[in-house]
């Protein structure tokens, strides 16, 4: 294995310390659903395969959601996510695929092309010190994280019991703790809806769901599985304004809040509690991203990717939470294998090197929040991804080239909860070309009824 010397500059001694150095095709960072359906992708067009996971144990975000509602689309079953997850452990642990858990990736350096492509290099910490490890591909599959109470800003005392609900979750369903006797949840995310049913079955009262928006940001299905289906109240137009208590939360004041999504004054009243769980939105993890010079979209907070999930970095690619966020795990294990399967193409050369056929740049328009992918660099069937900022019983998708109409789709209702998808064909893609474009547009237009 190759080495290099390290020097300690704390203490100015020259000691030499040997740094490993694995070679592999293909690099994984994240061992959740995202980084395993990579992986797996890529050991099945023959690559040498590695997972660096920074936990003990591979699976992610899955180990501690133990609802059911996972694998209805890719194995037509319901499982819990503990189940969904280990289904892949069992098929990773099957390969000679390398493992690297309880590893801090903290570096991704890309060297000088050699070939087709250049090689990477990832930095990370392990129990067993500092290791390297190179190839040709890297999937980044880091997942998201949550956001907390000071990224919005609540006024009030700063007493223990404010938990985002992914940390209650972790509390209850992992390490068997209870996080309070009266919680208010903030925020109708998919995980608030989750731990609103969680915490009645455990004991704990949730007084109500309280949501910013006029609608609820979760799966319908969750809405009525979880608070219907349990009594527990849904307050629409409605965030909480300050958090009240010294040592413990004793209470939180609400309030409404108008089309402009301020407090209406007048309308606060104090609701008593012990706890207060946030379900405020979820934010991809891209430090490493970051560091490694990858462009990220203001709208996902994700990389910006071709049709392949290449970002702008040769050989880097993304995929999962960390690139948007899914409501479906199966939905991240289809992305996934894409990028697995294409970062093993580029890696191996099968997929290397070859002359772009075009370059043309995705943006969203009407309602649509975001698209993906961002860039569009071959005359290939697409599938464009989309979320819309506001539910709509009936809009049509629109693809435009300048002013000129290209395609349109049927007209139907949409929700900012579900993740959609529109196939771009590869006649409108080479129709874009022959008009001089360098920019498609997904409009999503709402349509009025006769």
């Amino acid at each position: 294995m190759a080495t290099f010397d390290m020097r300690d500059e704390r203490t100015g001694a020259e000691a030499v310390a040997a740094v490993q150095t694995q070679a592999f095709d293909v690099v994984v960072i994240g061992g959740g659903p995202a980084g395993m359906a990579a992986a797996l992708a890529a050991h099945k067009a023959r690559a040498r395969v590695a997972i660096v996971e920074r936990e003990q144990h591979l699976g992610g975000i899955l180990r501690q959601c133990i609802h059911p509602g996972f694998g209805l689309s890719h194995f037509k079953q319901e499982l819990t996510g503990p189940e969904y997850a280990q289904r892949f452990i069992d098929q990773v642990h099957a390969t000679d695929i390398a493992l690297l858990l309880n590893s801090m990736v903290i570096g991704i350096d890309s060297g000088e092309p050699t070939g087709a492509t250049a090689v990477h290099t990832v930095t990370l910490m392990s129990p067993a010190g500092m290791l390297q490890l190179t190839g040709r591909a890297v999937v980044l599959a880091m997942g998201c994280r949550e956001r907390t109470r000071s990224e919005i800003k609540i006024p009030g005392s700063r007493p223990a019991g404010v938990f985002s609900a992914g940390l209650a979750q972790r509390y209850i369903n992992i390490e068997n703790l209870k996080p309070g006797s009266r919680a208010v949840i903030l925020g109708s995310g998919d995980i608030g809806l989750i731990m609103a049913r969680r915490c009645t079955l455990e004991g704990i009262s949730v007084e109500g769901v309280y949501e910013l928006m006029p609608y609820a940001n979760g799966l319908r299905r969750n809405v009525k599985n979880c608070l219907d289906d349990f009594g527990i109240p849904l307050h629409l137009s409605t965030t909480v304004t300050r958090v009240i208590g010294h040592d413990r939360v004793e209470a939180v004041e609400v309030s409404q809040v108008g089309e402009r999504l301020a407090p209406i004054p007048g309308t606060e009243r104090v609701v008593p509690c012990d706890t207060l769980l946030l379900s405020v939105g979820l934010i991809p993890e891209n430090e490493l991203s970051v560091a490694a010079s990858v462009e990220l979209d203001p709208r996902t907070r994700g990389a910006v990717v071709d049709q392949s999930l290449q970002t702008g970095v040769p050989g880097i690619f993304a995929c999962g939470n960390v690139l948007h966020v899914h409501d479906l795990a199966d939905n991240v294990t289809t992305e996934s294998e894409r990028a697995g399967a294409a970062a093993a193409a580029w890696a191996l050369e099968t997929g290397a090197g070859a002359v772009s056929d075009c370059e043309l740049t995705v943006s969203p328009a009407g309602i649509a929040g975001y698209t993906l992918p961002g860039r569009i660099t071959a005359v290939a069937l697409t599938k464009l991804n989309f979320r819309v900022r506001r539910p709509v019983d009936t809009a049509r998708v629109r693809i435009l080239a300048g002013d000129e109409e290209l395609l349109a789709g049927k007209v139907r209702a949409f929700k900012p909860s579900v993740m959609e998808s529109f196939p771009l064909p590869a006649k409108v893609i080479q129709q874009a070309l022959d008009l001089g474009a360098n920019e498609i547009v997904l409009s999503v237009d709402p349509v009025e009824e006769a």
